[in-house]
């Protein structure tokens, strides 16, 4: 199968600066290995609206709504053309909002399959701008695939211009849910909120932390989540680099959390998962440069992944 590399350099989601960055210090780690990775596949840049950064916020419970609206559909419009021709897209993205838009893309390409999520990530997603403690809207986008608003847990008033915008981030690609609760699984997650862990224990939704996957196994672990989506007819992996240990690796990432996954375990979830041949569709996510506190190690560790797993696709 054909790979087809969407940059999406896109970081107004994130509540810091710097991600949008991710993709060069990806392409650096690779020069710098001397792998010809980014000459041997075809690629398509999105284009981004970080111009917009230096706008007013005018929706403090989902900062920049207007703008992530758009840059999500425009994933998805990628996602899903490319999919449509036959490419197996792998996303390079900036923030980790865009990742309904990919989300978005799969599902207007296959409207009639049923689409399995594997989320390997230090963080649910999962807040709507009723819950959300910060507004930033990379903690949102499992929420919105979903059409999950959590009123349950609402802390927040959203205005209806804001409400508005979070109706149209619902219904890209195609009107309604993405997916269903069951069909998405969570890998490394350890840090969320109460209304998170609500959304996820009102919804069954199957989280692996890092220490159930260490004592029971990995590939028992990872087995599990493929009979879990045995329904589904293809699989996206959304890998947030945040999801591994960030004292072994680097803080090179806007939310880094202690105690996550090690190279070798993300690639063997990969590995495995590949071998489905459900996954249609790979996206990485959330390196910041910037953060790195050792040189670009964690965009040298995300190619090493990137790198590993394009063998097995």
């Amino acid at each position: 199968m054909t790979i087809k590399i969407i940059k999406n350099r896109s970081d107004i989601g994130a509540g810091t600066r710097g991600s949008d960055m991710g993709i060069d210090a990806i392409e650096i780690a690779a020069i710098n290995q001397n792998n010809d990775y980014f000459h041997k596949h075809l690629f398509q840049d999105v284009v981004t609206h970080n111009q917009s950064i230096y706008h007013k916020n005018k929706h403090d419970f989902a900062k920049r709504i207007e703008y992530v609206v758009e840059q999500c559909q425009r994933v998805a419009d990628a996602v899903s053309e490319n999919l449509i021709a036959g490419y197996f897209p792998i996303v390079l993205s900036g923030d980790h909002s865009s990742a309904l838009g990919t989300m978005s893309g799969i599902k207007a390409a296959n409207p009639d399959k049923k689409i399995g999520v594997i989320w390997i990530d230090a963080h649910a997603d999962i807040h709507s701008p009723y819950t959300s403690p910060s507004g930033n809207i990379h903690g949102m986008p499992l929420a919105a695939a979903l059409g999950l608003d959590n009123l349950a847990c609402k802390v927040n008033e959203p205005d209806a211009i804001t409400l508005g915008h979070w109706k149209n981030m619902k219904n890209i690609g195609v009107d309604g849910a993405k997916l269903t609760p069951e069909h998405l699984i969570y890998f490394g997650v350890r840090d969320f909120e109460a209304a998170e862990k609500n959304a996820i224990e009102t919804n069954n939704i199957r989280l692996i932390r890092v220490e159930e996957l260490r004592y029971r196994g990995l590939d028992v672990c990872v087995k599990e989540a493929i009979g879990k989506l045995l329904n589904c007819d293809l699989i996206y992996i959304s890998f947030d680099v945040d999801s591994m240990d960030c004292d072994n690796i680097s803080y090179g990432t806007g939310t880094p959390v202690p105690h996550g996954l090690l190279p070798d375990e993300v690639m063997r979830i990969f590995d495995i998962l590949l071998a489905t041949n459900k996954v249609c569709c790979i996206e990485f996510t959330e390196i910041n440069p910037l953060l790195d506190n050792k040189g670009n190690k964690m965009a040298e560790t995300a190619f090493q992944v990137l790198d590993h797993i394009t063998k097995h696709i």
